[in-house]
């Protein structure tokens, strides 16, 4: 049997609301009618027959069967479960009783559910082991998916019902759980551009699909150019620096040859450590160039990006991307995140030009970028006689992930226990995430931690599926944490430098974040909120990694087991705050750039012609030094162009006043597992999702709003306090 889009039409007609004054209002106005084409859909039985997502999952945990999943399954699978989404709508739609929060609210929360069940699995894989049939899906269907969006948004009777429910949400009688749902329903609603005059709609929705290809098209280009560079060698004496292990790590197998490719861990370990000062430039200028040019250019693919995203700011009635996405984050305003920016690149930038001039002594040259890996650990080792490969023999990857399991352990009373999951790749480990004193199951929590050349680059945290209580019948999250680390040589111990250490327990974080939930709506579970809120769970739990009391539990040299000499700890942490001028002048100048290309008009976008002329006006103008590359370029920059992060990349250091504040909070207190801090962290925090607006969550957790003078310490910009925290 051959099933077509139900209601028999191939195109949805929609009667949409006219124009309103700010993009926030929902009064509706005179109607007119507006089309958004939808394609009529056919899915066979045949096509269907077999196909894993068709079937509950019957696994341990409910995991997808992933040795069973093919490539062929997903477009099947994801048409169908359009259908199956366009039926939900319009059922709802067709509903003739008043609109209620059950039969409109949370039939809304409830549809999507075969189409999000493929999705899950099809957008973690094309991260994680891509193809080129993958690739070649995920262009056909995130148009696809954006204009099934457009069409849910657009539609004036869906958006209609929306509204009355929340115009009478004060009468409803709704628990906490439930007001919100409504009010986030409808706030994205209205976001999105339900609320607009209907030739607006249209327009926005024109926009909406071509933004999709040109995303998904520039994080293509991008993994296709990562993956594309290769530095071969074949001489070894051009190796000096090097440690056996990164040696062996770059050996290709039976061959006189190393080849070092573009994975931030191989390219920060081989520019901070490789002697040959020639290597280290072509590497240098392999990870910065990348897709400025040729057949996979983002240059061209970055602007457009920012001109189509500028125009619909406009037509939302926003004066740019920027403003209009921060709306509703913890800055509000780009003004005020440039502010803040500023704030602390001025110091930044003042400890960096001391940081050349130190390096400049050592070198006895003025040094170029591709230097200051290299003559940074220099000038480290000379300063405080400490050298960041002494760290690794005690940071053994297993090791290390059962410390940040036991840190985890302490604060919210859970246990994560090993157990035997099938993953999508062989390196995959999976565990069992309990609350100690309920003995609940929290969620299924699988990490993989190993680069390959069908993975993207990072690291990140994603859910596989996310939790759920609807209709009474409780869904606990699959989560989980990708990494890139260097495969270690057979046999060999996977060891880590403290950086992959600090990014393990920051994943981690996430990971909980969303493994700890106790919201039961997907809509705002697990990491619900902007990134400048999002990526404080991540980032506090970084501090416990090294604090003395946590390393003296997990961190042992993988050969003799000996716990980290405390001389060591102490060597680590007194040179904690070297080599922070560049890192907050590389961060903050990709901030920049970020924002300038979202702060910009739909008239000033549409007269940007070249992407490195323009960043290079950024940085001209917030006097970042030449020699201090941003740590992403525009053609490179996926966080903003084919990620989340557009107009949000400051996130990670506003999100660093809350984590250096949040952590001071145990620290004053003297006890770093503070009992009555870890219960309101993992109350207001880890388990509360977007259940109330992100400022006040925080405030709920710490008693007060943050200051920047922890951070200001943290990065040694500031003296220490008092308590020494």
């Amino acid at each position: 049997m051959t099933e077509a889009l139900k209601g028999g039409a191939a195109a949805l007609v929609l009667v949409a609301t006219a124009a309103c004054s700010g993009a926030d209002s929902g009064a509706p106005a005179e109607t007119v009618a507006v089309q958004i084409e939808l394609p009529e859909i056919t899915v066979t039985d045949a096509e269907l027959a077999g196909n894993p997502f068709r079937s509950d999952w019957t696994g341990p945990y409910g995991a997808p069967p992933f040795a069973e999943i093919k490539t062929e399954h997903f477009k099947p699978a994801i048409l169908k479960g359009i259908l199956e989404a366009r039926a939900d709508i319009q059922a709802i739609v067709d509903n003739t009783e008043e609109p209620t929060f059950e039969n409109t609210i949370l039939a809304l929360e409830r549809s999507n559910q075969s189409l999000n069940k493929v999705m899950n699995v099809f957008g973690n894989l094309s991260n994680t082991d891509t193809n080129d049939e993958i690739q070649a899906l995920e262009a056909e269907i995130y148009p696809m998916l954006t204009r099934e969006g457009d069409a849910v948004t657009f539609n004036p009777k869906l958006f209609a019902r929306v509204k009355t429910a929340y115009d009478q949400k004060d009468r409803l009688g709704l628990d906490e759980q439930e007001a919100r749902l409504l009010e986030l329903t409808h706030r994205n609603f209205v976001r999105a551009g339900a609320a607009l005059a209907p030739d607006v709609q249209a327009e926005v929705a024109k926009i909406n699909e071509e933004l999709s290809v040109l995303t998904t098209q520039y994080g293509q280009n991008l993994l296709a150019e990562t993956k594309a560079f290769k530095l071969e060698v074949t001489d070894p004496s051009r190796l000096g620096g090097l440690t056996d292990d990164f040696r062996n790590a770059l050996k290709v197998d039976a061959e006189n040859k190393w080849v070092v490719g573009l994975d931030r861990s191989v390219y920060e370990g081989f520019m901070t450590s490789a002697n040959d000062r020639e290597l280290r430039k072509q590497l240098f200028d392999g990870y910065r160039l990348r897709a400025d040019s040729g057949e996979f250019d983002n240059g061209t693919l970055a602007i457009k990006i920012a001109q189509l995203r500028a125009k619909r700011a406009e037509l939302m009635g926003y004066q740019s991307h920027a403003h209009y996405v921060l709306q509703n984050r913890m800055a509000r305003t780009p003004e005020a995140a440039l502010e803040f920016l500023v704030k602390v690149l001025e110091p930044g930038l003042v400890r960096a030009a001391e940081e050349k001039s130190d390096m400049d002594k050592l070198a006895g040259f003025a040094i170029e970028g591709h230097d200051w890996w290299h003559y940074a650990e220099k000038v480290r080792a000379d300063k405080y006689a400490f050298d960041e490969s002494q760290l690794r023999p005690y940071f053994e990857l297993g090791r290390t992930r059962d410390g940040a399991f036991e840190v985890a352990a302490r604060l919210f009373n859970i246990t994560l226990e090993p157990v035997e999951v099938a993953g999508w790749h062989p390196g995959v480990e999976a565990f069992d995430v309990k609350d100690n004193e309920t003995g609940e199951h929290l969620g299924l929590f699988m990490m993989d931690q190993f680069s390959r050349d069908s993975k993207r680059g990072g690291a990140w945290m994603s859910a596989y599926r996310e939790a759920s209580a609807l209709d009474g019948k409780t869904i606990r999250p699959i989560i989980t944490n990708n990494m890139n680390m260097v495969p270690p040589a057979d046999g060999q111990p996977a060891l880590m430098s403290f950086d992959e250490v600090n990014t393990l327990f920051h994943e981690f974080g996430h990971g909980l974040h969303g493994l700890l939930t106790q919201i039961r709506y997907p809509s705002f579970s697990g990491t619900y909120g902007g990134p400048d809120y999002v990526e404080f769970p991540a980032q506090v739990l970084e501090h416990w990694a090294g604090e003395p009391q946590v390393l003296a539990e997990y961190a042992r040299h993988y050969q003799t087991g000996e716990v980290i000499p405390q001389a060591l700890i102490d060597k680590m942490n007194n040179a904690a705050t070297f080599n922070q001028g560049f890192k907050t002048t590389e961060y903050i100048a990709a901030s920049l750039i970020d924002l300038h290309w979202h702060m910009l008009t739909a008239e000033e976008a549409a007269r940007i012609t070249d992407a490195r002329d323009f960043e290079l006006e950024v940085l001209k103008k917030y006097k970042i030094p030449e020699v201090i590359e941003p740590r992403y370029r525009t053609t490179y920059f996926s966080h903003i162009f084919d990620g989340g992060y557009g107009a949000g990349y400051y996130s990670y250091l506003w999100a660093e006043i809350l984590d250096a504040d949040g952590f001071d909070a145990f620290k004053q207190s003297g006890d770093i597992y503070n009992p009555e801090l870890a219960a309101k962290l993992k109350q207001w925090v880890y388990e509360s999702g977007g259940l109330r607006e992100t400022d006040e969550l925080y405030r709920n957790f710490r008693g007060s709003d943050p200051g920047i003078e922890p951070l200001l310490r943290n990065r040694g910009f500031a003296p220490p306090s008092p308590a020494g925290g």
